[in-house]
């Protein structure tokens, strides 16, 4: 009876340390050549970050023969040989809208360039991820692929997921990888209005009650950064990234008409961008604020605790507009 007891006192502590167990800080490395700043650094030592989600190429169509191809691989200045590695290779959807594509050639050579790519730096990875904002018309294609990449690879296998993906699943269909990232952001319409594009807890909270059916393990990815939506006469003519509003209020170029608004003063060169007198830029980021929000509504929808919160992105940039403990605070959240 005293055995059984301390047998099931045992099992309970075990589950209780379980559920208390807290995510791991990560994050993505978005730039075409790996170089930590002392800022970089400094925030992945505070943060105890032991794994990385490096960009490694995009694969996008040849402009002439449309045919896939690699663009911008990655080039290494700096050993990463302090970290877990996880190469991630970004897919432009109109790859899988090809109608003709060979997939078994695409999986052979993406498979290849990840492997010189690892050759060249020395680094020794466990796990791929493969990142593709899939739709209806291209989940045949994208399906297949991921099949015959895990066939090929011999590793772990993970995918990003978009919250359409997740609420209708059962038609966008689930990859056949280890587990999924949920990117919670790019949620809304890139727009002239003052609703921002990156988050917005309203269109968010259609796709939350989700989670709860969705069979698939999955980790978060949330974002850091910020950009500035460029406007002229009322149209979105482009994306503007390294914005935001403290950079725009030292411009005496900018003149700040809103909280999130600033208008062009005088044309001029910013960033190499050219800016017409009248232009209006909207600035778009998320605060603190926003984080813990994000994070606290993804606990309550949840069936299965993540084990990774990887952040978008790592640079000096982004970091500069957080306190120094908001990664563990957010991590907290779960």
């Amino acid at each position: 009876m005293t055995k059984r007891f301390f047998v099931g006192l045992l099992f309970l502590l075990l589950i209780s340390c379980g559920k208390n167990e807290k995510p791991i800080v990560a994050f993505y490395y978005w730039k075409t050549i790996f170089k930590l700043s002392p800022t970089e650094k400094e925030v992945l030592l505070d943060n105890e970050v032991s794994k990385l989600y490096i960009r490694y190429f995009d694969i996008g169509l040849h402009p002439q023969t449309k045919e896939p191809i690699p663009i911008s691989p990655i080039r290494f200045q700096e050993n990463s040989n302090a970290f877990d590695i996880v190469p991630v290779v970004f897919i432009q959807n109109k790859v899988m809208l090809l109608p003709n594509l060979d997939i078994d050639d695409l999986a052979q050579k993406t498979i290849r360039l990840v492997e010189e790519i690892n050759a060249k730096n020395k680094i020794s990875c466990q796990e791929i991820q493969i990142d593709c904002d899939w739709t209806l018309k291209s989940k045949d294609h994208y399906l297949k692929f991921i099949e015959r990449f895990k066939q090929l690879s011999h590793k772990k296998l993970s995918s990003t997921i978009r919250l359409h993906q997740v609420k209708y699943f059962k038609k966008t269909k689930i990859p056949n990888v280890d587990s999924g990232v949920l990117m919670y952001y790019n949620m809304g319409t890139i727009a002239p209005d003052a609703e921002n594009s990156i988050y917005s807890k309203k269109i968010a909270e259609r796709y939350l009650e989700s989670l709860k059916k969705y069979p698939l393990h999955l980790d978060f990815a949330l974002p850091i950064y910020s950009w500035g939506v460029h406007i002229r006469d009322q149209k979105v003519i482009g994306l503007r990234s390294k914005l935001n509003v403290s950079e725009l209020e030292k411009d005496s170029n900018f003149e700040k008409t809103g909280t999130i608004f600033f208008k062009v003063k005088k044309s001029n060169y910013k960033n190499g961008i050219f800016y017409e007198e009248d232009d209006l830029l909207k600035i778009e980021a998320i605060s603190a604020k926003d984080l813990k929000e994000m994070a606290n509504d993804l606990d309550e929808n949840l069936v299965q605790a993540p084990r990774e919160i990887i952040f978008y992105d790592l640079d000096e940039f982004n970091i500069k507009n957080y306190e120094k403990n908001i990664f563990k605070q957010v991590i907290s959240c779960f």
